[in-house]
């Protein structure tokens, strides 16, 4: 597989991943998701546009052609479908599996990706509860996950903290060092009952605090999560 081809699909993979967030896809947040510098985001989106993946709107938000649409989905599918034999089937952990399958996305065969549905009993999430796209000869049109809110809505209606389930953990929440260490040893996995509380004190840092749900006092088992994250990490309550 050539550098040029898997920057296209990383590329690809962190639009698609923003439209299911409901985070509007710019260069700029490439720049910041990926750690690349302006002028290669913008030298890559314009190639990428030349090549009829994507089409870039006066407004500067990013927008995939079917081409594109396409082509994201079996990325995202791939990651999500080697996330998945990695953790049940191989047995790496949760919390080493997202950057093992960003290795396999580029190099799975779509012979292996239909062979992996039925070993994998078709699994319709991935281990952080992201919802796995199906296989169609016309790829649906990729919207924000409907179920659940994220950080920053939960707190805009309950501003003083309160209950919840985690539903899901976006890709920028699982690339930060350390982070899905300390949720999985909390026992803080998707389905959990958590409670969260917002911390504005620090006028230069905000984050969240979550905590286990069977307490609402702050102890060795709570985790923070910093605002920056919160459009990524969502829950029910």
């Amino acid at each position: 597989m050539s550098e040029l081809v898997d920057t296209t699909e990383m590329y690809l993979k962190s639009i698609y991943e923003m439209m299911e967030d409901g985070v509007t896809p710019l260069r700029a947040r490439i720049v910041e998701r990926l750690g690349h510098s302006g002028p290669t985001v913008s030298q890559t989106i314009a190639r990428m546009g030349r090549d009829g993946l994507l089409e870039l709107e006066d407004d500067r938000k990013i927008v995939l052609t079917k081409k594109g649409v396409a082509a994201a989905t079996e990325v995202i599918r791939k990651h999500r479908l080697a996330e998945r034999l990695l953790t049940d089937v191989i047995g790496l952990s949760w919390v080493e599996a997202h950057d093992e399958a960003c290795r396999w996305e580029h190099v799975m065969s779509d012979k292996v990706e239909n062979l992996l549905q039925p070993l994998l009993k078709k699994p319709t999430s991935d281990p952080y509860g992201n919802p796995i796209p199906g296989q169609s000869r016309t790829p649906k049109a990729i919207k924000p996950v409907e179920e659940g809110v994220s950080l920053s809505a939960f707190f805009r209606k309950n501003p003083q903290g309160g209950e919840a389930v985690i539903l899901r953990i976006g890709e920028p929440v699982q690339a930060v060092p350390g982070l899905l260490d300390e949720l999985s040893a909390a026992k803080m996995l998707p389905g959990s009952k958590v409670n969260l509380r917002y911390d504005s004190a620090d006028k230069d840092r905000k984050f969240a605090t979550i905590m286990p749900g069977e307490t609402d006092i702050e102890g060795e088992n709570s985790v923070t999560v910093d605002e920056s994250l919160f459009k990524h990490f969502f829950v029910k309550f």
